[in-house]
């Protein structure tokens, strides 16, 4: 068997490590279909994450915490009329393009941040309600 110019050798294999270096790429995931719109999911997220606080906030033991959320979280899929692998598929793919995840939690913390401030702060209600009456949500 013959040996390879060592001229060859070095382009020959920065090729073959080109070439392995593609096939570890992940593929783009596709959305699943059907596929939860984002405002969707911050709705659910933000009622999940609600819900969560006040499981907590039960003193429940962690056995009977957990078996109440997931009560729970039945109930909150239920009335958004989502199946819970809809919503796990969804919430797969978003979690895969972290860059939708991330528009999605940031608006799923902005709520959050909006209901604390309001129940903390009388003023603050008053001056979302007024917000809301003039348009600015729109």
């Amino acid at each position: 068997m013959k040996k390879l110019p060592a001229r060859l050798l070095l382009p020959l294999l920065l090729v073959l490590t080109g070439l392995l270096a593609q096939c570890q790429r992940p593929e783009e995931a596709l959305p699943p279909q059907p596929l939860l719109p984002k405002d969707a999911m911050v709705s659910l997220l933000v009622e999940m994450h609600l819900t969560e606080s006040r499981v907590e906030a039960t003193a429940l033991p962690p056995d009977s915490a957990r078996a109440l959320y997931l009560q729970l979280h039945k109930g909150i899929l239920w009335r958004h009329d989502v199946s819970d692998s809809l919503f796990q598929r969804s919430y797969r793919y978003y979690s895969v393009h972290g860059k939708d995840l991330d528009e999605i939690y940031g608006t799923v913390i902005d709520s959050l941040s909006m209901r604390k401030q309001v129940l903390t702060n009388p003023q603050a209600a008053a001056q979302l309600k007024q917000a809301q009456q003039s348009g600015w949500d729109k």
